[in-house]
C-alpha cells in the first residue's frame, strides 16, 4: 500500500516541502532510510543523517532549519514525535484490519457474532460466546464456553480464553496468552497434594493489553479482576483472585501471587514478585526485581530491593552493602588487637 507526501500531510494536518508526489511503502529509521521509505527527525543527534538519508520522505519539525540540501521531501508538523506515533497507529489499524469468517474455523451455533468480525483459520468459538462488532480473533485462537468479548478487541494468535470469563472493550492480547486457567491451589491431606477446585472467573475491563505469553488465573470463587486501561508485558503471571487497579503497568516477568489487590496508577518494573494477600496502593513505583512481601500502604511511594524497601532507605542500605567487606576486616582486626591487650 502507498502513500503520497500529499496523502500523508493530509492525515497529520502538515505541509509538503518538496515533491508532493513523492510515494512511500514503508517506514524506515532516519539513519536508515531507502528509496520507497518515510522516516522522522525530532532528536537533534539525528540531524546528521537527514543530510543524506535515502529516505522519500521525511517529517520535520516546523522549526526545522536545513544547514544544508536535503533531498527528501519534508513534511512540517508542530511535533515529529507525535505526528510519527500518529503515523505508526494509522499503519497498525490499516494492517490489521482483517475482516470475514475462515470457513476452518468452528464457531458454535449458541454463539452471537457481531458485525464486521475477522475469524482466522483454526480459530475455535465455544457455547453461548458474545463476540462484540469489529473483535477480531486471529487464528488458532480457543474461547472458551460462555465468554463475552467486547467490540474492537483483538486476539492474536495462540491466545486462549478458558470459559466464564469476561473481556470488555478495546482490548489486546498478544500470541499465547492464556486468560481463566485454574488458580493454583491445594490443600494438604494425608501426605498429599489435594486440588482445591478453580469456579470463578476473569473480568477485564476496557483498554487492557497484554504481551506475549500472559498468564491471568481464574478465582477460586469471584473474579480475578483486571481494570480499565492495565498493561501488562510479556510473560506476566497473574494469580487467581488478585485485583490490578486502573492505569497500572507491569514489566515483563511478575509475578503476582493470589489476592494481591494492586492499586490504580501503579508502575511496576520487570521481575518484581509479591506475596499473596497483600495490598499495594495507588500509584506505587516497583524497581525491576523487587520482592514485596508485604501490604504497602502510603500511596505514590517507590520501593526497591529485597525485601522492598523505599528509594532513600534502600540507598543508604547498598552503601552499607558495598563496605560490609571492609566493615568486617576493620572488626576483625579490632577484636584481635583486643585480645592482644593485657
Amino acid at each position: 500500500m502507498k502513500f503520497t507526501a500529499t496523502q500523508i500531510a493530509g492525515m497529520l494536518g502538515g505541509t509538503v516541502e518538496g515533491n508532493p508526489e513523492a510515494a512511500i511503502s514503508k517506514l524506515s529509521k532516519i539513519e536508515e532510510g531507502i528509496p520507497g521509505s518515510l522516516s522522522f527527525l525530532s532528536n537533534p543527534l539525528y540531524t546528521p543523517y537527514i543530510y543524506k538519508t535515502k529516505a522519500s520522505i521525511v517529517i520535520v519539525n516546523r522549526t526545522f532549519e536545513p544547514e544544508h540540501p536535503v533531498e527528501a521531501t519534508l513534511i512540517r508538523v508542530e511535533s515529529a514525535d507525535l505526528a510519527f506515533a500518529k503515523l505508526l497507529e494509522i499503519y497498525n489499524q490499516i494492517k490489521n484490519d482483517k475482516k470475514g469468517v475462515s470457513k476452518l474455523s468452528s464457531i458454535a451455533s449458541s454463539a452471537t457474532m457481531g458485525e464486521n468480525l475477522y475469524v482466522g483459520d483454526f480459530a475455535m468459538i465455544g457455547e453461548n460466546v458474545t463476540l462484540g462488532n469489529n473483535v477480531k480473533i486471529h487464528p488458532q485462537v480457543f474461547v472458551g464456553d460462555n465468554c463475552t468479548i467486547g467490540e474492537n478487541s483483538i486476539l492474536f494468535p495462540g491466545v486462549k480464553i478458558y470459559s466464564d470469563n469476561i473481556i470488555g472493550k478495546n482490548c489486546i492480547f498478544h500470541a499465547g496468552t492464556v486468560i481463566g486457567s485454574d488458580g493454583f491451589r491445594f490443600n494438604q491431606q494425608d501426605g498429599k497434594n489435594v486440588k482445591v477446585p478453580q469456579i470463578g472467573n476473569v473480568i477485564i475491563e476496557d483498554d487492557v493489553e497484554t504481551g506475549a505469553n500472559c498468564t491471568i488465573d481464574r478465582a477460586t470463587f469471584g473474579s480475578t479482576i483486571i481494570r480499565s486501561g492495565v498493561k501488562l508485558d510479556n510473560l506476566v503471571h497473574v494469580a487467581h483472585n488478585v485485583e490490578i487497579g486502573e492505569n497500572t503497568v507491569i514489566a515483563a516477568g511478575t509475578g503476582i501471587a493470589g489476592s494481591v489487590k494492586v492499586g490504580k496508577n501503579c508502575m511496576i518494573s520487570g521481575h518484581v514478585s509479591m506475596t499473596g494477600h497483600i495490598t499495594i496502593a495507588d500509584g506505587t513505583i516497583l524497581g525491576g526485581a523487587t520482592g514485596v512481601s508485604k501490604s504497602l500502604t502510603k500511596p505514590g511511594q517507590a520501593y526497591l530491593g529485597v525485601p522492598a524497601l523505599e528509594v532513600s532507605k534502600y540507598r543508604r542500605s547498598t552503601v552499607l552493602f558495598r563496605n560490609l567487606p571492609e566493615l568486617a576486616e576493620r572488626i576483625s582486626k579490632l577484636e584481635k588487637e583486643q585480645k592482644k591487650t593485657p
